[in-house]
């Protein structure tokens, strides 16, 4: 368990994809642009398996935006996207209203 201190330090925001390309080392992985609004940041995600660059673009998602940059597979993502999964099914989560991008999640 974390402490309600603790979860406030996430920063969620709503971003809009951008665009979205094959990560050049992993089969499974997507490199996406993401607007945060006053920025855009790059993304790596393994959704491969469950979207096509297609169904991503333009797409509203959540993204837990200040997290440390990570590098995957060679390639640094500036942030993580929020899903839900179970088995072989998975849902990325966004708002159910066309919010700005940049907007925080209350």
């Amino acid at each position: 368990m974390i402490s309600f201190e603790e979860f406030k330090k996430i920063e969620l925001r709503i971003g809009r994809v951008v665009s979205v390309e094959d990560h050049p080392n992993a089969d499974k992985l997507y490199v996406m642009k993401v607007d945060l609004g006053a920025e855009e940041r790059q993304l790596v995600a393994g959704l491969k398996r469950y979207y096509t660059a297609e169904q991503l673009q333009g797409r509203l998602i959540v993204v837990a935006a200040n997290l440390e940059p990570a590098v995957l597979r060679g390639v640094e993502s500036q942030g993580m996207l929020l899903a839900a999964g179970e088995g072989d099914v998975v849902s990325i989560l966004q708002p159910d209203a066309d919010v700005p991008a940049g907007a925080k999640v209350l």
